[in-house]
Formats: C-alpha cells, sequence, structure tokens
C-alpha cells in the first residue's frame, strides 16, 4: 500500500517483545559486489539543497514538508501479542534462534521452528525458491508466516557476486567500509534474496492480524525474481568515497554515471525492469537508467550534504560517524552512488519484498513482534540510544542515530538489516498508485508528481512507518536528516 502525507512525528511507546532474530551460519560475501566502470564526464553542478520534504516529517532539524505517495491502501502498523523475551543473535553470529510467541496463534513456536529449518519459509514456499520458480499470487497466502513473533533469518545462496569484485566504496578499508554490525564485517555485504511473488498490499488500516496470526488484505500482486540486496544502508564512510571520486580534491573532472546505467540487466534480457508507468499504447517498455540530463543534481558538497543544523550524519572529514547511515542525500545522488559502487536502486517492489519477507507478509521485516523500546529490532521514535529505561525524546546532535545494523535482531527472511528504521530508504520508482499486474515492474514514468519513492522508517518516526507496505515520498532534489539508502545488484 501507498499513502499520502504521512506525518513523521516521535512517537515513543511502549511495546511488548519477543525473542530475536539470528542467523544461520554460512553468511558470505564481505562486499564482494562489482565495481563499475570507471567512466568519466563532467559531473559537479548545483544540486539542491532543500530540506523541504519529509513525508511531512517534522522533528528537531530543521525544515518540514510534504512528501507523498499515492495508491490504494491505508497505514498500516502492526501490533503483535507479545511474546517472551529471548536470546535473539546478531545477524552475523552463527546461533539460529526460533522465538515462542505469545500472539493468535497458539502453535508459533512449533511453525517458528519449522521456518528455520526451511529458510524461514514453509516446506511449499521454500521448495519453490530453492528451485528458483515463484508461487503464483493466489498462493501466496500458502506460505506466509502464522504469527510467529520473530522468525530466524537464513541467508539464501552465496550472497557474493558473479564476477568476484570488490565494491568501490569498501575497497580502501577502515571505519564505515570494513567494520559493520556485530561481526565487524565488510559494510558493503550483499545477500542474495530468492525469487517469489507477494502482495505489496496487505493487512486492514489498523495492521491487525487475521484470525490465525496471518495477513488480511491482500492486494497488487507481485513476482520479484532473484536479485541481490545490501544487507546495511550506505555509511557516511562508504559515501565519502563516492564524494571524492565525484569532487576530485585537485579540482579536475569527477567521476559521473553513464548515460543509461544503472539498469537491471540481469532481467528481460539485459533491458531490463518494465516500466509499467509508460502509456497503454506504447507497448512493452523497459527502465531507460540514468540521464545525462540528471548530472547537475550530483552535488555532495559539504555545504549539501549539512541539511539539518544539528542532525546530519557527514562530517567534513573522516571521523567518529563513518559507521552511522549517511543522510541528507537526495535521490538523484543515491542512484548515482549506487551505479558507481556497482549497483542500481532497488525498484519499490524489491525493496518491500524483502522487508515483507516475501509471500509470508510480514507485519515487520523480523515477524510479528512489536519493535518495543529498546532498539534491539529496529531504531525509532528516537530511543537510541537510551532505551525504555533511560531518556526519551529525541536529543540530538545526530546522537538519536544509531550505527548500521545496530538492531541486531530485526533482521528481515534474507538477513537485511534496517529495512526498517534508522532512515527512510530511496527507491528507484516514481511515486504513483499500484500497476497490476507486476513482474519485475517499477512506475517510471512521468506520473502527476515528480516525486521518488521513500520506504522504510526514520529514527525518529513512529511505529506505524514500521509496517513493510508504508511507502512514502517527496521530491528527488530534496535533502533531509532522515532520508538515506541501500543499494541492490544483480544476482
Amino acid at each position: 500500500m501507498k499513502l499520502f502525507g504521512v506525518t513523521v512525528g516521535v512517537s515513543v511507546v511502549s511495546l511488548s517483545f519477543a525473542a530475536g532474530c539470528a542467523t544461520s551460519p554460512g553468511v558470505t560475501s564481505s562486499g564482494e559486489v562489482g565495481a563499475a566502470d570507471a567512466s568519466s564526464s563532467s559531473g559537479g553542478g548545483s544540486g539542491s539543497a532543500s530540506d523541504s520534504g519529509s513525508s511531512g516529517a517534522s522533528s528537531s532539524g530543521s525544515g518540514s514538508g510534504s512528501g507523498s505517495s499515492s495508491g490504494g491502501g491505508s497505514t498500516g502498523g502492526g501490533v503483535d501479542g507479545g511474546g517472551a523475551d529471548g536470546g535473539g543473535a546478531d545477524g552475523g553470529d552463527a546461533t539460529t534462534v526460533a522465538a515462542s510467541d505469545g500472539g493468535p496463534d497458539s502453535t508459533a513456536a512449533a511453525d517458528a521452528g519449522a521456518e528455520a529449518g526451511n529458510s524461514g519459509q514453509d516446506a511449499a514456499g521454500s521448495a519453490d525458491d530453492a528451485a528458483g520458480t515463484t508461487d503464483a499470487p493466489a498462493d501466496a497466502a500458502a506460505d506466509v508466516y502464522d504469527g510467529g513473533s520473530v522468525s530466524a533469518c537464513v541467508p539464501f545462496g552465496e550472497g557474493s557476486s558473479a564476477d568476484g569484485g570488490i565494491a568501490a566504496s569498501c575497497a580502501q578499508g577502515g571505519p564505515g567500509m570494513t567494520n559493520c554490525g556485530a561481526a565487524s564485517e565488510s559494510c558493503c555485504t550483499s545477500l542474495e534474496v530468492p525469487s517469489g511473488s507477494y502482495y505489496r498490499t496487505y493487512d486492514d488500516d489498523d495492521g491487525t492480524l487475521a484470525a490465525d496470526g496471518g495477513p488480511t488484505a491482500l492486494a497488487d500482486p507481485a513476482t520479484i525474481s532473484q536479485f541481490r540486496l545490501d544487507k546495511y544502508d550506505v555509511t557516511v564512510g562508504r559515501f565519502r568515497q563516492f564524494v571524492n571520486a565525484v569532487l576530485p580534491a585537485d579540482g579536475g573532472t569527477g567521476w559521473s554515471p553513464a548515460a543509461g546505467s544503472g539498469i537491471h540487466t540481469h532481467l528481460n534480457g539485459g533491458l531490463g525492469l518494465v516500466d509499467v508507468g509508460a502509456p497503454p499504447d506504447a507497448g512493452t517498455v523497459y527502465e531507460t537508467g540514468w540521464s545525462p540530463g540528471w548530472n547537475s543534481y550530483i552535488a555532495p558538497t559539504n555545504a549539501n550534504l549539512a541539511c539539518s543544523y544539528e542532525d546530519e550524519t557527514w562530517t567534513n572529514t573522516a571521523g567518529s560517524q563513518e559507521n552511522l547511515p549517511i543522510n541528507c542525500v537526495n535521490w538523484y545522488e543515491a542512484y548515482a552512488f549506487c551505479i558507481w559502487d556497482g549497483g542500481f536502486l532497488p525498484s519499490e517492489a524489491e525493496w518491500e519484498y524483502a522487508a515483507a519477507g516475501g509471500s509470508q507478509q510480514r507485519e515487520y521485516p523480523w515477524g510479528s513482534t512489536a519493535p518495543g523500546t529498546a532498539n534491539q529490532y529496529a531504531i525509532y521514535g528516537c530511543t537510541y540510544p537510551y532505551g525504555s529505561t533511560g531518556t526519551t525524546g529525541c536529543t540530538g546532535p545526530v546522537a538519536d542515530i544509531a550505527p548500521v545494523g545496530t538492531a541486531t535482531q530485526g533482521a528481515g527472511l534474507w538477513c537485511q538489516l534496517d529495512l526498517e528504521g534508522d532512515m527512510f530508504q530511496w527507491n528507484l520508482d516514481r511515486v504513483a498508485s499500484y500497476v497490476d499486474p507486476c513482474a519485475d515492474c517499477a512506475y517510471l514514468t512521468q506520473a502527476l508528481s515528480d516525486e521518488r519513492d521513500l520506504a522504510g522508517g526514520p529514527f525518529e518516526g513512529p511505529p506505524s512507518l514500521l509496517f513493510p507496505p508504508v511507502i512514502n515520498g517527496d521530491t528527488p532534489t530534496d535533502r533531509y536528516f532522515t532520508y538515506g539508502f541501500r543499494c541492490a545488484r544483480s544476482p
């Protein structure tokens, strides 16, 4: 579902929570994701330094706006009946935990264990995924999780690139590049997401579960081919390498994307995603990639990256904030970074598929357990770093923003962290109503507005924004202290 004008206020609520989500042994890839060609053209230009939109966001930082999204559906914010506290391990640890659930399904403990043994899905769904096939949307409900509070994340495939290259943003090594998460691993780790089908809209307007703990109001089916999605949001340390390439210290010609780059070349014989926003009489239209006319919007200067008077994570020189997620980045810079780093921005359908756990249609990436206020599942509501036992409310400057991978028990089905919380994440699509059905699709043609999608929930937002189908949007030139991103890559 998409929403119009969601207000992002500080909403700290006391919620019960259950055991954490752990990673099985064998997570591979240390940022082994193909580097982009270093083709050069004149970059620079004067990008917008506006911080006029954050889906209606308001906080102690500067700027307010009316970023929006369109389409059917209503606000979702799944709430679970709680559960027993448990010792979930981080996505980098070698322990798998299946938590018991106090929610509506009394058999959740046994089912959660079965899910862990079947790559987080039930036997029918996992067999299809392993074979690289997809469930028809009508069958997706058969694969949903059944109210289990937290399901263990299980890596799919090897998670490494086909060409063995090292992502440009982590090649140098150092803080914010090679020390992310509890395992202090490569910040460029990119994990496989298997193909499958799911519904982009699910659950009613108050986020309540069905009687059996599964989703309700399934609508807007989509089929996704296998791809890789980075485990972490892009850090300040990684983004600094991009800035050095775009704005070289010697004042020479900086890097800029090649025309037509940034396409999902593993799809449709290299043509990429299907553009469902094209006019009906245009036939099948595919994504066109980067336009040279956008080069002037790539302007990651110190001034532009200081879009907030206290909550920008960028520092003019490398320091103690290299592991924080980069913010104050516009859509063009996010897209250009991913191209430079050997990938592309995920489509909205791809991003939500990973966050929803595919056909499991999860309330949150980690399951149905409410996020609580202890920062173990998601960074939201300005509860970081104190949690529910200390000072609450946004304190700034930057203190409310956590290093990537801090919420160790919030891993999605395929082990990506921070899919919800810490930062909104730019997606490829324009803001528009869903077009059904969707098979490796994105809405890329000019819509009623020029806004681009923002997925996930920010560090200062309410829990209702942590629900995967909630997608917001803003003008692509806008910068805001809650705007970050992560990259996707070919499998």
